[in-house]
């Protein structure tokens, strides 16, 4: 049986485990201490953002955005359909209602046309949003001058949702420092990793320090423990940023190697009829690649997206469809949804490619063999 390849499994940089032994060798095993906040600081700096909060994860983050945002009980947030539910979750543990809005086909994120018009008609029901939640799908910055510009028409306060797009940046400025929060993620398979964590970010350093003081049970300065609000264990561990730590040290090489596979594949399949990419617009578009996506028309190539994933999974190669659009999900269908047909397009028509920073080329040359077979029908 050949090795297993993974759609997109961590990679270790070397150094993480001397942050990890120095937490061991001083006794910080508890949470909190230097390495969480040497890896806020390092966040900080690779962002040029005023302040960061490191958190239990990116779905923790994002929760105490809405929080500080105000969002509760039968308040509206207007989020992109096409994401992974992560980015809806928390509206609805606030007892909020998501509006899901389709995307655009260039960078496959929030359609500003569709964001205008929902923004129009929630206001017409009587329901202002409370606030929107931007994705960077994959890694590509979503149209931030579009979409920031129709955000401060309204007045709707932005959460950037950069949990695939740590590296990436529009107009040369990093995604997630645009809105009034940003948060990332440090799940096992994103760009760097700190095994599960995340982080929440923002220009407004007292917004960051509440974020602090709710994700650590919201405890009171007071010698006993005293609470005068709800709040959560939503902090990150000491041991876990040493790992960030050491991934902070790489993160630049991963994303000119993320970079590099959609190299690879465009080399393999760019001039192929039927198969098209998600890829940069334009010069203000830098994106990390975070996975590299494809979409497959079947009357130009003879086989669809699934045809290519078991393809690659007979040889033991983790592919995976888009995402299911959010207004497709049973969880979400009551929800209200503004909808153009380009997101369920995508799911139904695209694939993502094994992209993996850690990608050997003995590994590399396994995934030409399968391309190479499926686009010459030998396969």
């Amino acid at each position: 049986m050949k090795n297993r390849i993974y759609l997109s499994s961590p990679h270790m940089g070397g150094s993480e485990l001397k942050y990890i032994h120095e937490a061991f060798d001083t006794n910080w095993i508890a949470p909190l201490g230097p390495n969480v906040d040497n890896f806020e600081k390092d966040l900080a700096y690779y962002l040029k953002i005023n302040d960061v909060a490191a958190l239990s994860s990116g779905s923790a983050s994002l929760h105490l955005a809405l929080i500080l945002l105000g969002v509760k009980n039968d308040d509206e947030v207007i989020v992109s359909s096409f994401t992974f539910s992560a980015s809806a979750n928390p509206i609805v543990y606030q007892n909020a209602t998501p509006v899901f809005v389709d995307s655009e086909e260039e960078t496959w994120n929030m359609s500003p046309e569709m964001l205008e018009y929902a923004i129009k008609d929630r206001i017409a029901s009587g329901k202002k949003p409370k606030a929107l939640i931007i994705v960077h799908l994959y890694g590509m910055p979503a149209k931030m001058d579009e979409l920031l510009k129709i955000a401060n028409d309204y007045q709707i306060p932005v959460i950037e949702d950069a949990a695939e797009s740590l590296g990436s940046k529009y107009n040369g400025k990093g995604t997630g420092t645009f809105g009034k929060f940003g948060i990332l993620s440090f799940n096992g398979n994103k760009i760097i990793t700190t095994s599960g964590g995340g982080a929440l970010i923002s220009d407004n350093p007292e917004m960051i320090a509440k974020a602090r003081f709710l994700s650590t049970q919201a405890r009171d300065s007071a010698p006993h423990y005293q609470h005068s609000q709800i709040g959560y264990n939503y902090r990150m561990s000491n041991i876990v940023a040493g790992i960030g730590r050491g991934q902070m040290e790489v993160l630049t090489q991963r994303t000119e190697q993320r970079r590099n596979n959609f190299k690879f594949y465009k080399k393999i399949l760019g001039n192929t009829d039927g198969i098209t990419f998600l890829e940069e617009p334009d010069n203000r578009f830098y994106s990390n690649y975070w996975l590299t996506t494809i979409l497959i028309d079947k009357d130009k190539t003879g086989f669809d997206c699934n045809d290519l994933r078991l393809a690659f999974e007979k040889e033991n190669i983790e592919s995976r469809p888009l995402w299911k659009p959010m207004h497709l999900q049973p969880v979400f269908e009551k929800y209200p949804v503004y909808k153009n047909g380009v997101s369920e397009k995508l799911f139904n028509t695209g694939l993502c490619l094994p992209s993996g920073s850690n990608l050997t080329d003995e590994e590399k040359a396994r995934i030409e063999e399968v391309l190479n077979n499926m686009i010459n029908f030998k396969y």
